[in-house]
């Protein structure tokens, strides 16, 4: 089974000045190289007339491709500090970019650092932040006279009943994380006195709301 992470939940944009430069930053979800460099090659074009137009990236389930860049600004105090926020949020399959329009007024090293890092803060809060988590799919057919009690118990075991389908029986199917199997099978079979013929459908990884738990 895959393993989890986080990435972002949509595109995020946000500004701001500092010392008379305006900083505008960017993110967006990616899931290969191939697009966060399309990306970034958008943004190179809309803001062709910027001072810098510095990213990074990080792509892959286990965050295995690390990418940054400078874009001109001094060594280590732009890609690096935007890296760094996508690393102390866990993210991956994710790129931001942050554009400078350089005021006339140097920042020096702490303050290029420091305006990269917020800059790369506001793009990841405007996209918001969701997990990739697994899940397994299960189906369970009963009688028609079984339907509401197993409604009212998944309704206080927060099991997630994904669909249900009306047939000469009923066929419901379940959502869950992949580490409450024995207790769903468990609690399906004592809620129906072991009439219930239940069969996992697959797993699958799925994008999940933070706050709530529940897929997207």
């Amino acid at each position: 089974m895959e393993k989890s992470y986080k990435m972002l939940k949509e595109y995020g944009e946000a500004s701001f000045i500092e010392r008379k430069s305006r900083f505008i930053s960017y993110s967006m979800p990616a899931t290969t190289e191939e697009q966060a460099i399309e990306f970034l090659n958008s943004i190179k074009k809309k803001h062709y007339d910027a001072t810098h137009n510095c990213y990074a990236y990080i792509l892959g389930e286990s965050a295995s491709i690390q990418r940054s860049s400078d874009d001109g600004e001094p060594s280590g105090t732009a890609g690096m500090p935007i890296l760094e926020i996508l690393r102390k949020e866990g993210l991956t399959n994710t790129i931001v970019v942050v554009t400078r329009y350089f005021g006339g007024i140097l920042l020096g090293a702490g303050g290029l650092i420091r305006a990269y890092a917020e800059g790369a803060k506001l793009a990841v809060s405007a996209a918001g932040i969701i997990e990739v988590r697994a899940f397994s799919f299960y189906s369970v057919h009963i009688d028609y006279s079984q339907l509401g009690k197993i409604q009212r118990e998944s309704m206080k075991k927060e099991y997630l009943i994904k669909d249900i389908l009306y047939t000469d029986m009923v066929e419901m199917t379940f959502l869950i994380p992949p580490e409450q199997k024995d207790a769903l099978i468990g609690d399906i079979n004592n809620w129906t006195n072991g009439n219930a013929v239940i069969e996992h459908i697959k797993n699958d990884m799925m994008k999940v709301d933070l706050q709530t738990g529940r897929p997207l």
